[in-house]
């Protein structure tokens, strides 16, 4: 019985934020409550790049440090865009299946990049099909502060039908662009909360809002 309840938790790939790494995501989200972690079954990966440059959580919390791909100053530019979802996808071919995506920041923005072009048929081809996603602070490659990649240029040129669930700030730098990716989605969920460019704690409401998106998601891992 144990065992066929595991296999009903859905499976995550979990995507980190730029110059952060995949234990540092792990050790923000497990600062959630077990009645929600207990029900995900969550793989954190680094990126395959180590950092460039400062990191913004020196000081926080210990290297290494990591990056999924580089830009120039402006966004214009991309460098490895392409070898990190060969990396990506090499990851969940040896270790999947995996249901969905969890992202913050620079991992948000890829894991909606990414379910946007498998949409395509331009990426992913050698996995399941991705079902859900749950985004930190995201946005959109191809929006007001990002531009795309020639290989996502089309990513969101229709909604997505796959269900979202979007997590920002009210002090988010990137507050404007994670509401703007909103309308990529065709029925996304999301919670707002009251700090910045972070990974919050779950209040009550925030809580059942994420309890709901689970539900939703179980289903989909079962199905």
């Amino acid at each position: 019985m144990a065992e066929s309840l595991a296999h009903a938790k859905p499976r995550i790939l979990c995507l980190h934020g730029f110059r952060t790494s995949a234990k540092i995501l792990e050790t923000q989200i497990h600062r959630w409550p077990e009645s929600v972690l207990e029900k995900l079954d969550l793989v954190f990966l680094d990126g395959q790049y180590p950092s460039r440059g400062k990191s913004s959580v020196e000081g926080i919390f210990d290297p290494p440090y990591f990056e999924w791909f580089q830009a120039n100053q402006d966004f214009t530019e991309y460098e490895h865009f392409e070898e990190c979802i060969s990396f990506i996808e090499d990851f969940m071919v040896k270790n999947g299946p995996f249901d969905g995506f969890l992202g913050f920041s620079q991992g948000a923005i890829l894991a909606a990049a990414l379910a946007g072009m498998q949409a395509e048929g331009l990426v992913l081809t050698k996995v399941p099909k991705i079902k859900f996603l749950i985004l930190m602070s995201g946005a959109k490659l191809g929006g007001s502060r990002f531009s795309a990649p020639p290989l996502a240029a089309n990513a969101f040129s229709a909604p997505l039908k796959c269900p979202s669930l979007h997590v920002f700030g009210e002090h988010d730098f990137l507050k404007p662009e994670s509401i703007a990716l909103l309308d990529s989605f065709v029925d996304p969920m999301v919670i707002h909360h009251p700090k910045g460019h972070t990974i919050p704690r779950l209040d009550d409401q925030s809580l059942e809002i994420f309890n709901n998106f689970i539900e939703k998601i179980r289903n989909l891992a079962t199905s």
